[in-house]
């Protein structure tokens, strides 16, 4: 088994770099870019969980959340910390845990359905025929008229590189010749378009010292001309260019600092309390 690879686990994955566990590039962007505007988004999300599940009584003005325990009670039983109560009582600790966690189910949605369409994308690329799911049905033509208008021609599809220096491996989803260009894409399908986070992810990736061949072998990272997402959506696509140089490789680099201490090297810089005698 080699010794630099994508190891896939369930839902996730992470990889190993010479048989040592290393930072995956989008695990550096989230853990590593601040992303203020998630903090309104959950608080809203949750708010509107249970402004729309309270029942109020037009006569008499009353308020009642029979519908919204119920609601969080079915939510929390598919939840492997479930700590609502086997006999019906009420629990208000397994509200509270249940409500912290309700905006994790429209994330949730969100991203299973991009790796849907990023699987049947892929299929596509190189040219498999699909079922597609009725959900879904948009996203992918959208993907399909990106492939023939632009008359795509694959060169790498879903490629594990990485930088051995630098100590991180990543998976890009396509290089491919279009418009007369060389180009490096990724493939997105957020409601809210494309943010700068995708330019650090696509700077790592073409900066990236090598991928793997079909075989596992470590190939140079050919070079591209051009870089860009295609904005995947129900109602169409968009292709987006972004900026992906040096200067850009450069601050993916300081998010990879800053993953590193928020996910247990601060810590690491915090000692254990002095006793008088010792501090003297």
């Amino acid at each position: 088994m080699p010794g630099t690879r994508r190891v896939n686990s369930g839902r996730g994955h992470s990889y190993l770099l010479d048989g040592q566990k290393v930072d995956g590039v989008t695990t550096v962007i989230g853990n590593g870019i601040p992303k203020p505007a998630l903090i309104n988004w959950a608080a809203g999300t949750i708010a509107s969980y249970v402004g729309e599940r309270l029942d109020v009584d037009t006569t008499t003005g009353h308020v009642t959340a029979d519908n919204l325990v119920a609601a969080l009670a079915h939510v929390g039983a598919k939840n492997r910390y479930n700590r609502w109560p086997n006999d019906g009582s009420f629990s208000r600790l397994a509200l509270i845990e249940t409500l912290k966690g309700v905006h994790y189910q429209d994330r949730d949605r969100a991203a299973n359905r991009g790796t849907e369409v990023h699987s049947l994308a892929e299929r596509l690329v190189h040219g498999d025929e699909i079922d597609v799911p009725e959900e879904l049905a948009g996203h992918v033509d959208s993907y399909i008229r990106f492939l023939d208008e632009w008359q795509v021609r694959p060169v790498v599809v879903e490629g594990v590189c990485g930088h051995r220096k630098h100590r991180w491996m990543g998976t890009f989803d396509l290089i491919a010749d279009m418009a007369g260009q060389r180009w490096l894409l990724d493939l997105k399908t957020t409601r809210s378009g494309i943010f700068g986070e995708t330019a650090l992810q696509l700077a790592a990736y073409r900066h990236a010292e090598f991928y793997l061949d079909a075989d596992g072998n470590e190939v140079p990272m050919p070079d591209v001309e051009r870089v860009g997402a295609v904005w995947c959506r129900a109602d169409g696509y968009d292709v987006i260019p972004v900026v992906a140089d040096g200067g850009t490789y450069r601050m993916f680099q300081y998010a990879q600092m800053v993953a590193r201490f928020t996910t247990g090297l601060g810590r690491e810089w915090v000692g254990e309390a002095l006793r008088p005698e010792v501090a003297a």
